[in-house]
């Protein structure tokens, strides 16, 4: 990681034909809240659940378009998947993937919108399970690499794999009868969806391996990580998942402590058994990325928020979130099932988040509230996400009168409270762009958000449990006034 400043990235204006919201200002924020099911959890269950042995019960899952773009490709490609509960219990039957396991029938084109989860984990999939698939999505879906994954497939893949963007990004083409035995390895400085995705894959049952766990001589197949691995405990997560659903993995340590973030060798090897997976019910914890934004919301404020249904014992790293407030000057409470954040968020600090990535932009917002600076390290691939997690959250935070050096791998936030001004914010399309800004606008008036309806990629109804939370209605613009 490097700490040299870099030059600012050029800002965009917000688009006057989008609406807008306004958070109204006020006092503390008081009050307890249970976040919906974790997107991360709920795409990886699916993924499991498709290829599982029987029907498995998914309970406590996001409704998103996340989640919704996912579940319409596994219908695409035969697996039925029924919705029950407004969409929050789903029932997968996987049986009827087993007829086209090995065969390349005529093309299936699946949209994936702009679900980074979806695309990676499924182009893993369908390349073990074999098809003849296109994956396409949104313009910048078409813009996020790839290459790490498919061409960590190619290396086992009894047949094609190729994408037609410049820079080896979707839509992804695949033409495939399965995996062949061979040697993976993968990238792990981009995503760590790649890893996350291929694990699944190679759990996937194969010719000759049974689905009561005899493996009939069948070797474990190994993954190398190459280089450093970003946001390490998304990958645990993904391994706790697998294990529930019955498969063996295994993850080992091939990289010293001493230098955690070198880039030369494997850092860590995953061993799988393909043995397939078991049909189960399972329980989806509540979204801690989603979960930030009240923590914060409390830390802005010097407020008390309760968060129900998640622990520090949570399989989702986010829950870390509150470990960064707490060196800023907040108080954590924690519960039987809860965690509270109560009081301001008073100092920055200097703080690596490459293992809670996803909750950089929140942060940053805090940070402007905070005496002297806040410097977040450790996030260089924040800048493939959504949109530039990096450039793009700099130019937003200037626009309010903050003072933000831009890093190679993070950003450096120092701002007067007391000469931040509201201002017009682009979101990007990017959920977690709206939804981090937004609460700016618990302590300066006139922050609009622009395009606030992005929020539905994984949390549609956010504005409104922010509304319920801070009991004071937003004021909303259609975009024409």
């Amino acid at each position: 990681m490097t700490s040299n400043p870099k030059s600012e990235t050029p800002c965009i204006e917000p688009s006057s034909n989008h609406s807008t919201v306004t958070v109204t200002p006020g006092g503390p924020v008081l009050g307890s809240i249970r976040p919906p099911g974790s997107k991360s959890l709920t795409n990886r269950a699916l993924i499991c659940a498709a290829v599982a042995s029987g029907t498995s019960r998914l309970t406590g899952a996001l409704v998103s378009e996340d989640t919704e773009v996912m579940i319409e490709s596994l219908r695409r490609v035969g697996i039925t998947a029924e919705l029950s509960d407004a969409g929050r219990t789903i029932t997968v039957h996987p049986s009827t993937a087993r007829h086209f396991k090995t065969t390349l029938q005529d093309q299936v084109e699946l949209y994936i919108a702009n679900s980074g989860t979806s695309v990676r984990f499924l182009t893993a999939m369908l390349s073990a399970i074999g098809g003849n698939y296109r994956l396409t999505g949104l313009p910048r879906m078409h813009e996020r690499p790839i290459g790490d994954l498919t061409e960590a497939i190619a290396a086992v893949v009894d047949g094609s794999i190729t994408t037609e963007s410049p820079n080896q990004c979707p839509p992804v083409l695949i033409e495939s009868r399965g995996w062949k035995e061979g040697r993976l390895s993968v990238a792990g400085s981009v995503s760590s969806q790649y890893l996350s995705g291929l694990m699944m894959a190679a759990a996937i049952e194969l010719q000759g391996v049974d689905h009561d766990g005899g493996s009939k001589g069948v070797p474990s197949i190994s993954i190398e990580v190459l280089g450093e691995l970003v946001s390490r405990p998304y990958v645990e997560m993904t391994a706790q998942v697998m294990r529930s659903f019955g498969a063996e993995v295994s993850l080992i340590e091939t990289k010293t402590s001493e230098m955690p973030h070198s880039n030369d060798g494997p850092s860590l090897t995953v061993q799988i058994v393909p043995s397939g997976y078991r049909a189960l019910e399972y329980a989806i914890e509540p979204d801690a990325s989603a979960a930030s934004y009240f923590w914060a919301a409390a830390a802005i404020t010097g407020g008390t928020v309760e968060v129900l249904g998640l622990t520090p014992d949570a399989m989702q790293g986010d829950v870390g979130f509150c470990q960064v407030l707490e060196k800023m000057g907040c108080q954590l409470t924690v519960g039987a099932n809860s965690m509270t954040i109560s009081g301001r968020a008073e100092k920055g600090i200097d703080v690596d988040m490459n293992a809670i990535s996803d909750t950089v932009q929140t942060l940053a917002v805090v940070a402007m509230f905070a005496e002297g600076p806040t410097r977040i390290r450790g996030v260089a691939h924040n800048r493939y996400k959504e949109t530039d997690r990096i450039g793009d959250l700099a130019c937003e935070l200037r626009k309010l009168g903050a003072e933000v050096l831009e890093h190679e791998d993070g950003l450096t936030i120092q701002a007067n409270p007391n000469v931040l001004t509201g201002n017009l914010l682009e979101t990007y399309n990017d959920h977690r762009m709206a939804m981090s800004l937004s609460l700016a606008g618990l302590r300066i008036p006139g922050v609009q958000i622009s395009n606030p309806s992005c929020t539905g990629k994984t949390y549609p109804n956010f504005f409104a449990d922010l509304e319920r939370m801070i009991g004071r209605p937003h004021h909303w613009t259609s975009g024409e006034e």
